[in-house]
């Protein structure tokens, strides 16, 4: 278990390191909540995410002998990040596995901060296996991702943080992969008898938590498939398994869907930019506002993304929200029938983004085309309004 004292020493080591992240009142929430809910910026920290303070914490504990031997992380970037940095700041050599396809971004910020770039297979534990091979072949000591006493107590500081900005705080929602951040944060909530429920929320697929809790003991899963790289973990670690099984209320998860509406919304109305895994907190309020004691504290975790994969999130948010319709409509092959069906869906308002009109198909009859179309829509009420028009006008579709 970490103790307050750790947390303490932790706090000292990252004074000059990182700055205090701001919290921020979110009205929109707090409507949806029924309560005060605030959201904690760690999107904002330096390296943009809360990574820089659990790696720095632990290579400056480091003593002169182990740093001369350098380091070596497994991460999909912002664990990677932070790794690089506190290398550069302090003196050392680093090497850092990444996953194929991890973000560009993620990568070439690794590499500008001094660190030596290389790729081992498509998951964080692929990456951990060939750290740790490194380690053995090179002597190089291994900076874990979330497994290690000093990484828990530097993410730990996150939570002292919402303690001073917050005092009132009943609930604290954290996105979790391999448990690091709300084992911290969990931690910095045992003080003074205070009444603080911790929350942790996992990517559905890719949520090795609650498996692993009901199992008593950290159980892998096999396989993971999720936008949410930062979380995507399969095998919890056992320093924080300890205080999350100790410490943590529960641990909720999300679908794919959720997570993108979220980081839609959080873009939207907080004028926050966050990565997939970083919107997993306000993922879960937005599933069940009512299930969260306010005032609720919601960590937003990174906001490393890749530009490319942050279109194709928006995309899928909006089309998540009801805001955003792709799909195919057959229509006679006759003169007007084109205009006719787009006057249609003029009388219904809704904003035609493409249209591709496609004559020739084996799975079509002669006396038909097919048109595939992309709308944007106000909602998911206007968005089946919509669908009913064209079902009323005898329009067969299909919905992409």
């Amino acid at each position: 278990m970490i103790d307050a004292r750790d947390i303490v020493r932790a706090a000292d080591l990252l004074h000059d390191v990182v700055a205090p992240t701001p919290l921020e009142y979110s009205r929109w929430l707090s409507e949806l909540v029924g309560g005060e809910v605030f959201l904690k910026c760690e999107n904002l920290q330096r390296t943009g995410s809360f990574k820089l303070r659990g790696a720095y914490v632990r290579m400056a504990r480091l003593s002169k002998k182990e740093r001369a031997r350098g380091v070596v992380a497994a991460s999909a970037g912002n664990h990677a990040q932070g790794v690089a940095l506190a290398a550069q700041l302090l003196g050392i050599d680093a090497t850092v596995f990444m996953p194929y396809g991890a973000p560009i971004p993620k990568e070439k910020a690794t590499r500008a901060y001094g660190a030596d770039v290389r790729f081992a297979g498509t998951s964080i534990d692929d990456c951990l296996a060939a750290a740790s091979e490194f380690e053995r072949e090179t002597g190089a000591i291994l900076i874990h991702p979330f497994d290690h006493p000093d990484i828990v107590a530097g993410q730990a500081t996150t939570g002292l943080e919402i303690v001073e900005q917050c005092p009132q705080v009943r609930t604290v929602v954290v996105p979790t992969g391999g448990g690091g951040l709300i084992a911290g944060i969990a931690s910095a909530m045992q003080r003074d008898g205070m009444p603080i429920g911790v929350v942790g929320v996992q990517a559905a697929a890719a949520a090795a938590y609650p498996a692993s809790l009901a199992a008593g003991e950290p159980v892998a899963l096999d396989k993971m498939a999720t936008m949410a790289d930062g979380i995507a973990v399969g095998l919890p670690g056992k320093v924080p398994f300890e205080v999350i099984r100790e410490h943590v209320d529960e641990i909720v998860t999300v679908d794919e869907d959720s997570l993108s509406k979220a980081l839609l919304l959080v873009l939207e109305r907080a004028k926050l930019m966050v990565e997939p895994a970083g919107a997993a907190g306000v993922a879960a309020v937005l599933d069940d506002p009512l299930r969260f004691e306010p005032p609720v504290v919601v960590v937003l975790t990174g906001g490393n993304i890749d530009p490319l994969l942050l279109l194709r999130v928006l995309r899928h948010g909006l089309a998540a929200a009801g805001r955003y319709l792709s799909l195919r409509v057959r229509i006679p092959d006759t003169p007007g029938g084109l205009a006719t069906l787009l006057t249609r869906l003029a009388q219904e308002e809704a904003n035609i983004i493409e249209v591709l009109h496609e004559r020739i198909s084996a799975s079509l009859h002669l006396d038909e085309v097919e048109v595939a179309l992309q709308l944007e829509t106000r909602g998911e009420e206007h968005r089946m309004r919509v669908l009913a028009s064209l079902d009323s006008n005898g329009y067969t579709y299909t919905l992409n």
